[in-house]
């Protein structure tokens, strides 16, 4: 994918969204950005189109989509409100089903918790305490992250799903590791996820799979 192509982000403006919104802004991306309160957004450039709407109204993601040659997503459950992450999952695919059918091919990148499960895991017990504690504590926000990626899965179209461990809402960058079976580490930065969400856009390597991610032990700042 060139540098020039235009991004959809969801998500971005929140705190791991702004990261990607930022990265992408540095690696000289035109962006669509779909936000609820725009007026809460502070990231200002001519780059940057912004609609406005939510992403569990399919109109306004047909919108943001529409022009661009692949979607970001960041966006997370909000408290109090209605379960967002499969019902964003089916806007999101079915808007780019309507694209494919005019010979154009967009690719979905998201990020999840360690929770959600796939039938090519190799938990850690660690691993697993944390999804089972999730079940136990948030179930109808577990059972609506694996429905989203059963979604995905058999959808038959270019998605990579990413799931992180605790986040640090930093810029310091170091090594990252990725893992199809388990989470290679404690944590990772947003600003790491940011530049991992990125590379995605133009490597196969995880093409219709759902990579783990996370820091080596040591972050080095920058």
């Amino acid at each position: 994918m060139i540098q020039k192509s235009k991004i959809a982000v969801i998500g971005g403006g929140g705190r791991t969204g702004q990261y990607v919104v930022s990265q992408l802004l540095e690696k000289g991306f035109q962006l669509k950005l779909l936000l609820r309160n725009p007026q809460d957004f502070h990231i200002e450039s001519s780059s940057i189109e912004i609609i406005k709407g939510d992403v569990l109204d399919p109109s306004a993601v047909g919108s943001l989509i529409e022009g661009c040659d692949a979607v970001i997503s960041t966006v997370g459950q909000r408290k109090d409100e209605p379960l967002v992450s499969s019902q964003a999952t089916l806007n999101i695919l079915n808007t780019i089903r309507k694209i494919l059918q005019g010979g154009k091919h967009v690719r979905y990148i998201s990020v999840a918790g360690l929770n959600v499960d796939t039938p090519f895991d190799k938990k850690s017990p660690e691993t697993r305490t944390a999804t089972e504690w999730m079940k136990t504590n948030f179930p109808a926000i577990h059972d609506d992250r694996q429905k989203a990626y059963r979604i995905l899965s058999e959808s038959g179209l270019d998605w990579i799903l990413v799931r992180v461990p605790f986040i640090d809402f930093t810029s310091d960058r170091a090594e990252i590791k990725a893992d199809l079976g388990d989470s290679p580490g404690k944590k990772i930065s947003a600003a790491d996820i940011a530049g991992f969400l990125i590379g995605q856009l133009s490597d196969d390597t995880y093409l219709r799979k759902a990579p783990f991610i996370a820091n080596s032990p040591r972050l080095a700042a920058t």
